[in-house]
């Protein structure tokens, strides 16, 4: 079965893109966050073929022709988008107006022209270097690359898009990420990946509602502790009550507690109530179990001091 972030990505492999300023800004984005990007070309390498064929179609709508290779591995196929052919490299310096011998890559904003040219950009990028991971564990979705002013520029518009994202570096990498569930939500969406989104909503609700499921058992857990113990030392106290021969000597309503306490020891309070007849308060039933506790209590004191005379 494929993994949340495959169905993503093929999700934003697949989505139609209508203006030509997105259409660019879309191949902008593979060449930002492709493996290589300079000037001798481009190589996008990836495991998933969506990327490479949204890859080629891209570049093809700007006019620039690139080939798709497979390569077999033994961890499984990789597949690669690139683009060498000179003419066709010149082509896309051309479009991107960059020469490939540029000392450090930024985002040219000439290039990201409307709010789509930055949904198509992002997604573009989450296509080449993005993951995000399954939200039945966690929520956090993240782009990697090499370029660290890239890194710079590519957090800094996803904070004016409002998705709070955070910039790091793991083993020479910089990392850019998106932690909460809202703002990864929101980010799937925008890239073009709704159904993603979707899942992740649903999923969302579904921990929601285990986890106050969970909160509420712990809670009901707690509570047939406690009752257990309170049970167990109200018994405890009868059956001492009852070798020393003094429950037969208490009143009526006593003895009846204690037979009924006897006859259910496992019930709560509030259900040993209904089995009077008629039923007797909780307050009052409570009343007289800590009346038969005390009762034992000072039997006992009182034994022990007639032992130490």
């Amino acid at each position: 079965m494929s993994s949340f972030a495959s169905r993503a990505r093929e999700e934003i492999a697949q989505r139609s893109i209508q203006k030509d300023c997105c259409v660019r800004a879309a191949a902008y984005g593979i060449a930002c966050f492709a493996k290589y990007f300079d000037a001798k070309g481009l190589v996008v390498q990836t495991e998933q073929k969506e990327t490479v064929q949204s890859a080629q179609q891209l570049f093809a709508r700007c006019g620039v022709q690139g080939e798709i290779l497979h390569k077999q591995r033994p961890s499984g196929m990789l597949y690669e988008f690139n683009i060498r052919a000179p003419e066709q490299v010149a082509r896309m310096h051309e479009l991107f107006g960059t020469t490939g011998s540029e000392t450090s890559l930024q985002i040219d904003p000439r290039l990201i022209r409307c709010q789509t040219c930055v949904s198509a950009y992002i997604g573009a990028a989450f296509l080449c270097s993005g993951t995000v991971i399954d939200p039945q564990k966690e929520y956090n979705l993240e782009f990697l690359t090499s370029r660290t002013n890239l890194a710079r520029d590519f957090e800094a518009l996803l904070a004016e898009h409002e998705f709070a994202p955070h910039r790091t570096r793991r083993n020479g990498v910089n990392l850019i990420y998106v932690k909460t569930g809202a703002n990864v939500e929101r980010l799937l969406s925008f890239m073009g990946a709704g159904n993603a989104a979707e899942e992740m909503h649903a999923q969302k609700a579904f921990k929601q509602v285990r986890n106050q499921t969970n909160r509420q058992t712990n809670c009901d857990t707690a509570n047939l502790g406690k009752t257990a113990r309170a049970n167990a030392q109200t018994l405890k106290a009868i059956r001492f009550l009852e070798e020393q021969d003094a429950l037969s000597t208490l009143p009526d309503v006593l003895q009846e507690a204690a037979a009924k306490r006897m006859q259910y020891p496992d019930l709560s309070l509030t259900a040993l109530c209904g089995c009077f007849e008629p039923p007797v308060s909780k307050s009052g039933l409570s009343h007289r179990m800590k009346k038969l506790e005390a009762l034992a209590e000072n039997l006992r004191q009182n034994l022990e001091q007639e032992t130490k005379a």
